[in-house]
């Protein structure tokens, strides 16, 4: 088995999820370090590489200028607001395009070096799609695979983002292109014929164009099943919950855990969870919504806005329903371990998961994964998540309607154990069985098998 090259963007999530992965393949991880280097020009630091745990990680630094125009612009207020579907805050900036190129370009000649003959070289990812095209273009013949974590848009609003067929085209340069589900496969297919009037087999996903053959294929990311486990099984995990436990007053407690981004409904849940405690006053008492955000993305401006909005939201329903002892959320603008967050989800009863489009969302799995077979809590999740079509038997739900969230938020809170036991074994098993090392199996058995051109 030849080793493993990964690049990937700096993406915490992503980084977990991969990590088992390049230890069981002893791979090589590439991507920016998160660090600024403090230079204005093109040409920023060297490669830092360390080694940890089987894992040896090779980064750069990259310039104020490359952050600016590849990180906070290209990939996060065009491609990131566009792949969710939000043409309202999608910036369309020549500079920030031709951005996103060069730093690209400059990835591909600071790993190229490093990949040797028999590598796979997997990328990961939107902030690094012509990653792939670069590499061919020096002459690599090895098999390249990239996976997008995000959903892909329909074709109706990716022909608005200007030069669409040029990133398209180094997509199709990639050997293998993974999806989250098969809606987004499908998505990206009906691009290639309708736009590019490539040859589609729809059945295979095989797409060529050009004399070259790319295939499209869907693998729904898991959880690290056994070190999610592992976690919950530590004095840490105990200790939250217990904490949790203790200060919920004996309200039912409902978690909510996501990044502060416009694309996870948190202003929506929070109108959804106004709703509830305007049609049921009287369980102000019965239930604590903890919604736990920390920050990202800070430089980009929606991303203030929308921790601004969310922060009025929840002071809103507070100061309407609170009582001298208790108030009925409490909004957390930091991160926890992952430790921690076991012992939440464990003894919170409800997990809402409710984001307006996710690739998939590992939070819903986790919750699930987290919870006591013998009293397992309830889970409701968003219609738009990739996630709903693997866990149908959580409460699914239209974030968009407070109506719909409050509904959901009723039934979750006196559904019987007989039913909340029998939604939990419907699920569980995927959970547990579609996990991350199965993931990263059936990604790089069929990069072996399809081979380079």
């Amino acid at each position: 088995m030849p080793k493993a090259r990964g690049a990937a963007g700096a993406q915490g999530g992503l980084a977990g999820a991969l990590n088992s992965a390049l230890r069981d393949h002893k791979g090589i991880w590439f991507g920016w370090s998160g660090a600024e280097s403090g230079e204005d020009d093109d040409r920023t630091g060297e490669i830092s590489t360390q080694s940890h745990d089987g894992v040896t990680t090779a980064t750069i630094d990259l310039s104020h200028r490359d952050i600016d125009e590849y990180y906070n612009g290209y990939a996060n207020a065009t491609l990131w607001p566009l792949f969710h579907f939000r043409l309202d805050l999608t910036e369309y900036e020549r500079e920030t395009g031709k951005g996103y190129e060069r730093v690209n370009e400059r990835f591909a000649e600071s790993v190229a070096p490093l990949i040797e003959q028999d590598d796979l070289v997997w990328v990961h990812d939107y902030h690094l799609i012509p990653l792939g095209e670069r590499l061919r273009s020096r002459g690599l013949k090895n098999r390249i695979g990239f996976f997008l974590h995000i959903p892909w848009p329909p074709t109706r609003l990716f022909v608005s983002l200007p030069y669409h067929e040029r990133l398209v085209r180094t997509m199709l340069q990639y050997d293998l292109v993974g999806f989250q589900t098969v809606d987004w496969r499908e998505s990206f297919l009906h691009y290639c014929s309708e736009e590019l009037g490539a040859e589609v087999d729809e059945e295979t996903g095989a797409v060529t164009l050009d004399g070259w053959t790319t295939i499209a294929k869907a693998y729904p990311i898991g959880i690290d099943w056994d070190d999610f486990q592992a976690q919950g099984e530590t004095g840490e995990a105990r200790q939250a919950g217990q904490r949790l436990l203790s200060s919920t007053r004996r309200r039912t407690a409902m978690i909510g855990v996501d990044r502060l981004d416009y694309s996870k409904g948190l202003p929506e849940r929070m109108d959804g969870i106004g709703r509830f405690f305007d049609q049921f006053p009287e369980r102000v008492r019965d239930l604590v919504f903890i919604q736990i955000a920390p920050p990202s993305r800070e430089d980009v401006e929606s991303y203030r806005q929308i921790r601004t909005e969310l922060e009025q939201k929840a002071g809103q329903i507070n100061g309407a329903r609170s009582e001298v002892d208790m108030v009925p959320i409490r909004y957390v603008n930091r991160g926890y371990s992952h430790a921690e967050l076991f012992g939440f989800f464990r003894a919170a009863k409800i997990g809402l998961v409710t984001p307006l489009r996710d690739g998939m969302n590992l939070v819903a799995k986790e919750y699930v994964a987290a919870q006591d077979p013998l009293d397992p809590g309830v889970l409701i999740l968003s219609q738009f998540a990739g996630a709903a079509l693997q866990m149908p038997e959580s409460l699914i739900v239209n974030p968009h309607s407070p109506d719909d969230l409050a509904y959901a938020i009723h039934t979750a809170l006196d559904m019987p154990l007989a039913e909340r036991q029998r939604r939990y074994d419907a699920t569980i098993e995927t959970v547990r069985d579609d996990n991350v090392k199965r993931w990263t199996e059936d990604f790089v058995t069929d990069l072996t098998a399809v081979g380079a051109g």
